[in-house]
């Protein structure tokens, strides 16, 4: 189990049995950078930062109960310290009598957290599914977990923890009792993939598609498929990469892996697809699924029609993994409905589509798509798309032509959100059918008034935009 032992190996190689002396055998349940999540036995890490430095928060982190404190500074507080700087071991002397809580003073937090999980990992005997991909990586991590979990104990990747950072942490939650581990990996540069996977060591790997989210930062498609693709070539020759044959710059990752490739998608071509896909709006899709001769009819509890996809993904993970088929179809249908959308109700009785976690052109033409499936008066709210770069103008026209053969309402927020208003007039929606506003606050004005009973209205912009507060200020008083 995780203690200051292991601890202690990873970062300078002292030796320690658990049951040695003093508090090295104590177990540190998990690893945290936030003083304000700490539970007892915790392993807290001190980031340096300029507006917010961990190593302020160490002495509420051991009042809340952590053990043991990752320092790259000295703290004017009174803690037993080992200094472990240079890679230097821990004298067994300065164990002997030790008591916590205990402060490792180290020459770099972050590399130090790193170094440990990377250490963890390679003691543990589990296989790690890593997921990467513009957009569904969540929801693809869900479900696929959901289908591991019908046969082995499974962890998966919590919140958005999938950078330099959070994946380390989840690297550190890890037990010998996990069997399976479903990890996203997020992606900003080249490079970064290939960091995370040799912390790691994947050996499933399951990528969705390339899209133009984070583009600003990242750069243009190209080199997101460069960095995506990293997580393949991380694979061992026995591993099995599952691959988007829908997307192009997906498919052709095949031949940058050493593993075993399994394609999914709608084309017949692939090995795991789908056809006569039909969406039930809120209740879900259904399908025939493929595979090697086989056809099964499924429905599950996935919204709208492009989860066809992500359930294609578990299921490929499942097949390569060894997997029957009933606990394939038992995992994929007991997957939550949508773990970013959520359908709640105005004060009059209109629904309203809350799908304002974050927003690129894909996965707005997706929401657009659901609302397609509904009945109704349908009105579409939608926000700017931020860190698009160079797509930002063609991601909003788009979103502008689609909304427009969609839509019996368009209003937009920000001031991207005007291109999609003057794309949907472009693509025909009337002016008179079309509103741009600047706020959110203008946004709830002007809906409250006129929402009708039988309207569904869809809310969904980029983080950024703080979408949610329409939904808030609509949504009824509980």
């Amino acid at each position: 189990m995780l203690n200051l032992g292991v601890v202690l190996e990873a970062l300078g190689g002292t030796n320690v049995e658990p049951s040695q002396m003093g508090v090295t055998g104590m177990v540190i349940t998990e690893a945290q950078i936030d003083s304000r999540k700490v539970i007892p036995g915790s392993l807290f890490v001190a980031l340096p930062g300029q507006r917010v430095d961990g190593h302020d928060f160490v002495e509420a982190a051991f009042a809340r109960g952590a053990t043991f404190a990752i320092i790259e500074r000295d703290l004017t507080g009174q803690y037993t310290t080992l200094d472990l700087r240079d890679g230097q071991p821990a004298p067994l002397s300065a164990l002997q009598n030790l008591e916590g809580p205990v402060c490792l003073r180290v020459d770099d937090s972050l590399k130090a957290l790193q170094q440990i999980a990377g250490f963890w990992r390679r003691k543990l005997d589990v296989k790690v599914i890593g997921i990467t991909g513009s957009v569904g990586k969540s929801t693809t991590k869900e479900v696929v977990a959901e289908v591991l979990n019908q046969r082995y104990r499974t962890l998966k990747t919590s919140g958005n923890l999938n950078n330099e950072i959070g994946l380390p942490l989840m690297l550190l939650s890890l037990t010998e009792g996990h069997e399976r581990a479903v990890l996203e990996m997020g992606f900003y540069v080249v490079g970064e993939i290939t960091f995370l996977c040799s912390l790691a060591k994947p050996e499933i790997a399951v990528i969705n598609n390339i899209g133009t989210v984070h583009a600003e930062r990242a750069g243009d498609q190209a080199t997101i498929a460069q960095g995506k693709g990293e997580l393949v070539e991380a694979l061992p020759e026995h591993g099995v990469a599952i691959l988007n044959y829908d997307d192009p710059l997906v498919a052709a990752m095949a031949s940058r892996t050493r593993a075993r490739v399994i394609f999914y998608g709608l084309d017949p071509a692939a090995d795991v697809w789908a056809d006569e896909v039909e969406g039930l709006g809120l209740e879900g899709i259904r399908f025939r699924l493929h595979y090697r001769g086989e056809m099964l009819h499924l429905r599950v509890p996935m919204i709208g029609r492009h989860s066809v996809h992500t359930a294609l993904r578990a299921a490929a993970v499942g097949l390569a993994d060894g997997l029957s088929w009933q606990e394939i179809i038992a995992g994929l249908r007991s997957s939550p409905t949508q773990l970013r959308l959520m359908a709640v109700r105005a004060e009059n009785g209109a629904l309203i589509l809350d799908d304002t976690y974050n927003a690129s052109p894909e996965s707005m033409l997706a929401a657009l798509n659901l609302l397609d499936e509904l009945d109704g008066r349908k009105i579409a709210v939608l926000g700017d798309m931020l860190e698009l770069g160079q797509y930002e103008w063609v991601g909003h026209e788009k979103v502008g032509i689609r909304a427009a053969q969609v839509v019996d309402y368009l209003i937009t927020v920000g001031d991207r959100g005007r291109m999609i208003a003057a794309s949907a007039a472009r693509a025909g929606l009337a002016g008179s059918l079309i509103t741009e506003l600047e706020t959110t606050d203008q946004a709830v004005d002007f809906l409250k008034p006129r929402l009708g009973t039988r309207d569904v209205i869809l809310v969904k912009g980029s983080r950024g935009m703080r979408m949610e507060r329409i939904v808030a200020k609509l949504e009824t008083v509980r």
